[in-house]
C-alpha cells in the first residue's frame, strides 16, 4: 500500500510530534496508575539493578545518617522504618530516589552537597513524598502509554510506504517526552516538594533548610538546561514555591 500524501518532510514532523497531546487525551493522573502490587514488583526490580550497579557506601557515619534520617521521615509519614530498606550508594551523583515497596537510595554527592542533616533530610522527605502522592506509579502508567502509542505509529509506518519513517518515529519519540511526560514531571516535583516540607516539619526537621539546599543546588550547577527541557523545575522557580509554603 502507498500513500499518496503530499506532505513536506517539515509538515510530517510537526504533526507528529504534536501527536501525544491530541492522541492521548484519556491519559490523567487517574487513568494511568498502574497497580501497587505491578507497582512493588517493577521496584523490586529496578532496586536489584542498581544495588548490582553501585556499590553501597562504607563510611559507616554516612551510612547511620542516612538511616537516622529516613526512620524519622517514615515514621513522620506514618509507616515503620523496619518495612523499609535503606542504601546509602558510593556515587558521586547529587541524587537521591524512594522506589514503590519501600525503597530508599541516597547518593554520596548528594551527602557531600549538604551542609546539615536537615538539607539531606529535605530530599529524601521529597522522595517519600513522591510516592505518597503516587507519582511512580503515574510515571509507570505514562511510560506504558507512550510505548502502546510508539508501537501503533510503527506498526502503521511499516504498513504504508512513507518517506522519512525514521525521522518520524524520531519526532514522535521527541513529542512524546516533551509533549506529555516532562510538563507533567515538573507538576509531580513541585507537588513532592509541598509533601516533602510536610513531612520534614512533622519530623522535627526544619524546613527552611530545603531552600538551602536548591540555593546550593544553583550554586554547584549554574548552567543548567531550559526549565521545559527538564522533568525538575529551575532552581529559581524550585526556590521561589519553597519559599511561599514555608512562610505560608
Amino acid at each position: 500500500m502507498t500513500c499518496n500524501c503530499h506532505l513536506t518532510r517539515r509538515g510530517l514532523l510537526t504533526g507528529v510530534a504534536a501527536l501525544p497531546v491530541a492522541t492521548l487525551p484519556a491519559c490523567d493522573r487517574a487513568s494511568v496508575l498502574v497497580s501497587e502490587e505491578e507497582a512493588a514488583q517493577m521496584g523490586a526490580e529496578a532496586w536489584e539493578r542498581i544495588r548490582s550497579d553501585v556499590p553501597e557506601s562504607d563510611d559507616r557515619a554516612f551510612r547511620d545518617t542516612v538511616r537516622s534520617l529516613s526512620s524519622r521521615l517514615i515514621e513522620a509519614a506514618g509507616d515503620t522504618p523496619s518495612n523499609w530498606e535503606v542504601v546509602a550508594f558510593a556515587s558521586d551523583q547529587v541524587n537521591a530516589f524512594a522506589l514503590p515497596g519501600g525503597r530508599i537510595g541516597v547518593y554520596r554527592g548528594l551527602y557531600d552537597l549538604a551542609e546539615s542533616p536537615d538539607q539531606l533530610a529535605a530530599v529524601i522527605g521529597h522522595e517519600i513524598g513522591h510516592l505518597q502522592a503516587d507519582h511512580v506509579r503515574e510515571r509507570m502508567g505514562n511510560a506504558r502509554a507512550q510505548n502502546a502509542l510508539q508501537r501503533v505509529v510503527a506498526f502503521f509506518l511499516r504498513q504504508s510506504d512513507i518517506e522519512f519513517d525514521q525521522e518520524i518515529m524520531a519526532a514522535l519519540g521527541l513529542g512524546l517526552r516533551y509533549g506529555l511526560a516532562l510538563p507533567y514531571g515538573r507538576q509531580q516535583e513541585l507537588e513532592a516538594d509541598s509533601l516533602g516540607l510536610s513531612l520534614m516539619s512533622d519530623a522535627g526537621f526544619q524546613p527552611e533548610a530545603a531552600i538551602r539546599l536548591w540555593q546550593r543546588m544553583q550554586e554547584a550547577h549554574p548552567n543548567r538546561p531550559p526549565e521545559f527541557l527538564t522533568t525538575h523545575p529551575a532552581p529559581q522557580a524550585r526556590i521561589r514555591q519553597l519559599r511561599e509554603i514555608v512562610e505560608a
